[in-house]
């Protein structure tokens, strides 16, 4: 069966992507629209409604303006920005979340695409709230490391207007440092806390790869847990789970020398959990590809699960 899908927004980096996802599929028609009508409203509407699956891939208003000219009831809306995400009407596109969540992306029309950091900290702490080892109003401390290519255009154009110099961005920058960056409700949301946690992003200096860091401390546990202990509830949550990889709680093997490689997942589907520490202190860790799982891959995961093929069709 063929299935014709439209991408709102080609142009841009999550867009780019999706395309380059879907192009290789012999079950996909790309429907396109022509460079001097991106903005024509009416041909916009024409596509979206000709579509099986339209991708949003476009700031927040644009994807609500988009969102509201659908009028094929037929028409499955991926909203790939942050206007949907908590938004009671929508389905939050990550089957991993829980046992329920893949029929419900199948039997939504609207499905709103994670946020790259909220995937990985929702990956990583849902599991131990869920399992009530973390009390549902403890508050979290965690940071992530991304690559510039998570910025968009803009920041992707700096980075690289910067690379012949020997001083400008080289360095991780931490940013967002008014500590309400757009992923908190979602993070909050889905992991199942009722406190948005205190979430700290650092950009670095390479293009791609995501690695989000949770700090814990065992007195936040309602029970007695070791990092092996956390390390278990969380395999288990994921048993089964073709994308997610509960790596062993072992220093040696699961760094390189001591230092996690936040770049090893790149160019795949794929997120790996980490446990780190000791019985006083302990971090959770979540590494994925920002623009694979964190963005087009993630998309591209729930128009599988939505149209009922085999989840990893083009993502392998």
């Amino acid at each position: 069966m063929s299935y014709k899908v439209f991408v709102d927004g080609q142009e841009g980096t999550t867009g780019l992507q999706i395309n380059e996802y879907l192009a290789q599929r012999a079950d996909i028609e790309l429907l396109k629209i022509d460079a001097d009508k991106r903005k024509d409203l009416a041909e916009r509407k024409r596509l979206i409604n000709a579509s099986d699956v339209t991708f949003l891939c476009l700031p927040d208003e644009a994807a609500k303006q988009s969102a509201s000219l659908v009028d094929n009831p037929n028409t499955c809306i991926i909203d790939a920005s942050t206007a949907h995400r908590v938004n009671p009407d929508w389905v939050f596109g990550l089957p991993e979340l829980c046992p329920e969540q893949r029929a419900k992306i199948r039997a939504s029309k609207r499905i709103a695409n994670p946020g790259c950091h909220a995937t990985a900290f929702i990956l990583a702490l849902r599991p131990l709230v869920a399992a009530g080892l973390i009390a549902v109003d403890t508050q979290i401390a965690a940071n992530s490391i991304t690559g510039y290519s998570g910025g968009g255009k803009s920041m992707i154009a700096d980075y690289e207007a910067a690379s012949a110099s020997t001083t400008q961005l080289k360095a991780p920058r931490p940013y967002a440092l008014a500590l309400a960056h757009k992923h908190l409700p979602e993070m909050q949301a889905y992991t199942g806390l009722t406190v948005a946690p205190i979430f700290q992003p650092i950009v670095g200096p390479f293009y791609k790869g995501l690695a989000v860091t949770a700090y814990l401390h065992p007195a936040q546990f309602t029970r007695a847990a070791t990092p092996a202990d956390v390390q278990k509830i969380i395999a288990d949550y994921y048993a089964g789970e073709q994308f997610i990889n509960v790596l062993p709680v072992d220093l040696e093997a699961t760094t390189e020398g001591g230092f996690f490689n936040i770049e090893a997942n790149n160019d795949s589907n794929r997120v790996d959990l980490a446990v780190f520490g000791n019985a006083e202190r302990m971090l959770v860790m979540a590494r994925l590809d920002n623009l694979g799982k964190g963005a087009s891959g993630a998309a591209v995961q729930a128009m599988n699960v939505h149209l009922g093929v085999e989840e990893s069709v083009g993502l392998l």
